[in-house]
């Protein structure tokens, strides 16, 4: 062979090689993170995913690709996101924003992964066969705070007591919704509060609810857990600032808005849990195997300064109680 001939040949194989060798590198595993909530009001709870998934040895553009699709509090989107994610042939599918997003997951695949997030009882939804062991495909963390309703009436009580009427905001759209309304109805009747319900699952209904509220004078509000009101979440602290009533939330993000009172679980902690069982199975576990996990601690926050504007005199026993006091 010329020497010509074999640099000529040489370089071929040079330039060939690297194309080889690339396609023969596996792909590079794809996460659908299908959120409930909105982009704008979830930065802090992605971040807080992502740091679950280095956790698990997973960082995004490294090793892992992440497609978001966000529904903006609108649960009827659910569905074509998530069939437009198993399209896409995602390898595990994390849901976020509640039980809307994993039942959508649930419903549109049985063989791809499901990490789902939500606020109430995965097996009573269909979710999973038992907490410790899923089976199936879907397995995941559960925030139980759809299950806080009655403790947040009685929180709320305890700081205005004696309130002739309380509003409850309601999204009769949200799955839990009827339990959520029934056990409200069951505390009230304990402790022998009079409740009025405004429903409220879209902006129009979320101004008439907010104008029926008004209508009937209550003079406290019980904010019920749910996405869209996660979603709206500066515009309900809003309306409570202009009618001066005490309310209470279920996260810490409505105290740090301007919000009186919340009591629920550390979401960002969840949401990092998200992404520490995504990554438990992009590294090969079986979410049929993998238990459902739940918190152990609440937090109590309150916000002082929006205490005092509102002329609310929070009782020390409550102080000394909360986990973060907002000055």
């Amino acid at each position: 062979m010329r020497r010509r001939d074999f640099i000529s040949i040489f370089g071929s194989a040079v330039a060939i090689w690297p194309l080889a060798a690339r396609a023969q590198q596996p792909a590079m595993p794809v996460i659908g993170f299908m959120s409930s909530r909105a982009p704008e009001d979830s930065e802090h709870l992605v971040a807080a995913f992502r740091r679950g998934l280095r956790e698990g040895g997973f960082v995004e553009g490294q090793n892992v690709a992440i497609e978001c699709r966000w529904a903006r509090g609108d649960y009827d989107r659910l569905p074509a996101i998530a069939a437009e994610l198993v399209n896409r042939g995602v390898s595990v599918l994390t849901t976020a924003g509640g039980d809307p997003a994993a039942l959508a997951a649930k419903r549109t695949t049985s063989t791809i992964p499901i990490v789902f997030g939500l606020g109430g009882d995965p097996v009573s939804a269909g979710l999973v066969q038992s907490f410790n062991r899923p089976g199936g495909n879907a397995t995941g963390v559960t925030l139980l705070t759809t299950l806080m309703e009655p403790k947040r009436l009685g929180l709320l009580r305890e700081v205005v007591p004696g309130v002739p009427l309380v509003g409850v905001l309601l999204n009769p759209k949200f799955p839990t919704a009827p339990r959520q309304l029934r056990e409200i109805e069951d505390a009230a009747r304990k402790i022998d509060q009079r409740i009025i319900v405004a429903n409220a699952s879209d902006d129009a209904e979320l101004e008439a609810a907010f104008s029926s509220l008004t209508a009937a004078r209550v003079a406290a509000l019980l904010v019920t857990a749910n996405s869209y009101f996660d979603v709206r979440r500066d515009r309900i602290v809003e309306f409570a600032a202009q009618q001066r009533l005490p309310a209470i939330y279920q996260f810490r993000e409505y105290a740090v808005a301007g919000g009186l009172l919340s009591y629920g679980v550390d979401i960002t902690d969840g949401y990092r849990q998200y992404g520490v069982y995504t990554a438990k199975i992009l590294n090969g576990a079986n979410p049929g195997d993998l238990p459902v996990l739940q918190p152990t601690k609440f937090e109590t926050v309150i916000n002082l300064k929006t205490a005092k504007a509102l002329g609310v005199k929070i009782s020390d026993n409550l102080l000394s109680l909360a986990d973060e006091v907002i000055e």
